[in-house]
């Protein structure tokens, strides 16, 4: 893969390019969907291609391809030319710099696992997955669904500067959604488990999770409206996180879609809410040893202290803003250029567990599951009113079951208001790669009967 990078930068400058960077990939995607015993679905697919860009002073063209001989490279090149020709001179653009990045300290994102495993191995772990749900708990009615999924991922990036390296991950995951039988209805829940490679989820622990979480919203009814502390679970408050994440790209900021924009250095945050970026952590799932165009991932202080540190930048944004890329370029893949985007988002966990959380907060709502997340946020000004489920925290304890009320407030106002964190952190790989702890929010509204 470096090689053929390093050809297609030749081919560029070859065509006329001042400076050239390509970005060779090949991806293998596996999905399997299971339903009652059978299997419902699978998909696979491997791409294998490259994307260059080619700049001619203070313009940039791009285009990719997957014919990967000496003529498909050399066409990629000609087109990324002929692209920065006719495109508008821009005074930030320009290719990233060299710098050592951390290549042999990630040797281990890899796990041959995924590609030894056949589509028959695989697939059954999906139904024993739902099978495990099933036998969790009388209650359990059926599986709504169970899925397991995993990628493996080579990647290369050359350029005339001098960069060049690549490196090689795997990731996968398995989730159920279990439906409990109730008096008013059926419940749902969701168990999930994730790893590098496939022997590192476990199914009996996936399917017990998703008919506990099923099963204890048996018998829900609505709060009352209020304002109370609010305890955020920990794949709640991952979903949240990612929300935040987006929003401290400097790509969102320097364009005003994000709440925390001209906010550098202020208190945006209660001194319990820690919040950095780690391109480099062993155990996360977007880790790299460089970012989407060459430069070095690291480990980037958002919000500490209670104050703004930085915003996620690439090398298009750092310049904009006069600042340093932060190594949070990311790419759909070789069809798409960078832009910025968070890697591993980590919350600092705190020193109790939920219990102690539940306790602190006396009288409030415990939140397990929200909908409509993604939508329900305005990105300018960070509001949202979004649908919830949970339980209700009476004298300090969970009582009973929640559904059909909303959480709102805005994104700057909640975090200023979490007044403790949890210490029971996990991965979440929905909305990205995030590993948070439950959080105690001080006040929240309630919206319910």
């Amino acid at each position: 893969m470096i090689q053929l990078a390093r050809r297609a930068v030749e081919a560029a400058t070859a065509a006329g390019a001042g400076d050239a960077e390509a970005y060779a990939s090949e991806e293998a995607r596996r999905e399997v969907r299971v339903h009652a015993g059978e299997v419902e679905s699978l998909t696979a697919a491997t791409e294998r291609g490259i994307g260059l860009r080619a700049w001619i002073g203070k313009r940039v063209g791009y285009a990719y391809g997957t014919d990967l001989s000496v003529a498909g490279l050399a066409d990629v090149a000609r087109r990324a030319v002929e692209a920065a020709r006719a495109a508008d001179e821009d005074e930030f653009a320009g290719p990233p710099e060299p710098a050592d990045a951390a290549t042999e300290a990630l040797r281990g994102l890899s796990d041959p696992t995924v590609a030894e495993w056949s589509t028959g191995q695989v697939a059954e772990l999906a139904l024993e997955v739902e099978r495990a749900t099933l036998a969790a708990d009388s209650r359990v009615a059926g599986v709504e669904q169970a899925v397991y999924a995993d990628s493996s991922e080579r990647v290369a990036i050359a350029g005339s500067t001098g960069i060049a390296d690549e490196y090689s991950s795997s990731s996968c995951y398995a989730y159920v959604q279990a439906l409990a039988a109730g008096e008013s209805g059926k419940e749902t829940g969701l168990g999930f488990g994730l790893g590098r490679g496939p022997a590192r989820l476990d199914p009996a622990a996936i399917g017990r999770e998703g008919a506990a979480r099923a099963t204890e919203m048996i018998g829900a009814g609505k709060p009352e409206s209020r304002s109370c502390p609010v305890v955020l679970d920990r794949t709640v408050a991952a979903g949240f996180v990612a929300l935040i994440g987006k929003a401290l790209s400097a790509g969102m900021v320097q364009r005003g879609r994000s709440p925390f924009a001209e906010r550098l250095g202020e208190e945006v945050a209660g001194e319990a809410f820690v919040l950095y970026d780690d391109g480099l952590e062993p155990e996360g799932f977007a880790s790299a040893p460089f970012d989407a165009e060459g430069v070095p991932r690291r480990r980037t202080p958002l919000i500490e202290g209670g104050a703004l540190r930085t915003y996620l930048h690439d090398t298009y944004t750092a310049r904009r803003g006069d600042a340093a890329s932060t190594g949070n370029a990311s790419r759909g893949g070789y069809r798409s250029q960078p832009s910025v985007s968070a890697s591993n988002l980590m919350v600092e966990p705190g020193s109790g567990d939920l219990s102690e959380l539940l306790g602190e907060a006396g009288e409030g709502v415990l939140v397990s599951d929200v909908a409509g997340l993604h939508s329900g946020v305005n990105p300018v000004s960070g509001v949202f009113s979004v649908g919830a489920s949970g339980r209700a925290i009476r004298s300090g304890k969970a009582a009973e079951p929640l559904r059909e009320f909303t959480i709102a407030s805005d994104l700057v106002s909640m975090l200023r208001a979490v007044s403790a964190a949890g210490a029971d952190s996990r991965w979440v790989p929905f909305g990205g790669s995030v590993r948070a702890p439950s959080l105690l929010i001080a006040e929240m509204t309630v919206a319910g009967s």
